[in-house]
């Protein structure tokens, strides 16, 4: 792993957030919560033990005010939490509360760096329209590189020009503009727009009224494109209240209305494949039935530890012409891909094809005719991605791993934002 090169922060004892500053000893501390210590307790005639935190409670409750008042003021309230806590949880001061980082973790990309081949063997997923949509991609969420702009941007620019072309966004990561400057630098050095395959996605709180369209017209704007190759609704519904929900109606109606308006695009030419995000088969059923654009592709949560009912929509989809992406290649959580890599089946396959234990894991989707977006900042851990189609797995080494499904473990393994809802 290359080390990181951005701004980090960690929590020291008692509160104290400090810089963290690799390669250095010195730390320079910048904050440190009001201590209840500090103040006289406000009783208002409690016992003293009643009273003695009041102060701290009221800086705490005007803190969550500021905080909901801070995020229901966005667009998209839901993206730009997301975009605090990722990166917060990683060490990271998130984007949008203090800005870029100071030094991106991202390597700069050199200015005569030209493109390479595109990958030998490389694998396709033919969707309806007749677009062949590239089986490894880049995702771009969900790790504190994909909220800091100029990251994203590098990111996006080492994958191109190291032979990737699918890059997988949404407007929910809000880096729709960064990853756009990517992709036009990747054409300024003679990447062709037209080998790049830009997936992004709309929210449930866009699929009413005429929403879908803004959103559309949002998107190409803010990527700079005339078109994007594949756009999904990124969730059936709102999920427990937390993602956005439909303005208007149910959310089946809400489906049907964006999908309706979708289509329109899609026969324009301005979208060139349509799906869907976190479905289930009865709600791609419902738009199937709608006979206008078809379902192209169903992106999910998808990996060698998929629970009984999620391999059932994996087997819907391919019997049914619906291609599968898979959003968690390696898992959910950074702590379950660390326990899904020491699995001993996983490791004794790569140590005989000398080979790492995620290059196994892309590899067994990839045979299972499913796209994979593992997502990095790290332009070795992209190479190695790409390096997927320069071997394959045996009948036996597949089987093997198709057992992982059964194993006690599994339960460990949780589904996360596409859960059974049928």
């Amino acid at each position: 792993m290359a080390q990181s090169e951005g701004r980090r922060w960690r929590w020291r004892w008692r509160g104290k957030l400090e810089e963290v500053v690799e390669g250095e000893q010195a730390v320079s501390p910048r904050f440190r919560p009001p201590s209840c210590q500090r103040f006289q307790p406000l009783s208002f005639g409690l016992p003293e033990s009643m009273g003695k935190c009041s102060l701290c409670f009221a800086f705490v409750v005007a803190l969550l005010a500021a905080l909901a008042g801070w995020l229901g003021s966005a667009p998209i309230p839901e993206a730009r939490l997301f975009a605090t806590l990722i990166p917060l949880a990683n060490g990271y001061l998130p984007p949008p509360l203090f800005g870029a980082y100071a030094r991106s973790p991202v390597p700069e990309v050199p200015d005569d760096l030209q493109p390479a081949s595109r990958p030998a063997g490389e694998m396709f997923i033919q969707l309806p329209g007749g677009t062949a949509m590239p089986a490894s991609g880049l995702g771009l969420c969900c790790r504190p590189t994909a909220y800091d702009d100029e990251s994203v941007t590098r990111s996006v620019l080492w994958f191109l020009l190291k032979g990737g072309r699918h890059l997988d966004t949404a407007q929910m990561y809000l880096n729709h503009k960064a990853v756009g400057r990517g992709i036009a630098l990747a054409m300024a050095r003679g990447v062709p727009r037209e080998e790049i395959f830009v997936t992004t996605k709309i929210p449930p709180r866009f699929y009413a009224g005429q929403a879908p369209a803004a959103a559309v017209a949002e998107s190409l704007e803010e990527l700079g494109l005339e078109y994007v190759d594949l756009l999904l609704l990124h969730h059936p519904y709102a999920t427990a209240g937390f993602l956005g929900p439909c303005a208007n109606g149910t959310a089946a109606e809400c489906r049907v209305n964006a999908w309706t308006i979708l289509s329109s695009f899609r026969a324009r030419g301005v979208i060139k494949e349509l799906g869907v995000s976190n479905f289930g088969v009865k709600a791609i059923e419902e738009l199937q039935s709608l006979r206008l654009a078809p379902v192209a592709v169903n992106q999910i949560q998808y990996n060698p530890w998929a629970l009984d009912w999620q391999q059932e929509v994996v087997d819907y989809c391919v019997n049914n012409g619906v291609g599968i992406t898979a959003w968690a290649p390696f898992q959910g959580t950074m702590m379950q891909n660390a326990q899904a890599f020491t699995v001993e089946t996983l490791t004794k396959i790569a140590a005989a094809k000398g080979k790492t234990v995620p290059q196994i894991m892309l590899r067994w989707a990839l045979q299972k005719k499913v796209c994979v977006i593992p997502g990095t900042g790290n332009p070795s851990h992209m190479s190695e991605n790409l390096a997927v189609y320069e071997f394959s797995l045996s009948d036996e080494e597949m089987a093997l791993i198709d057992t992982l499904r059964t194993d006690p473990k599994v339960k460990n393994f949780v589904a996360m934002g596409f859960e059974k809802t049928e």
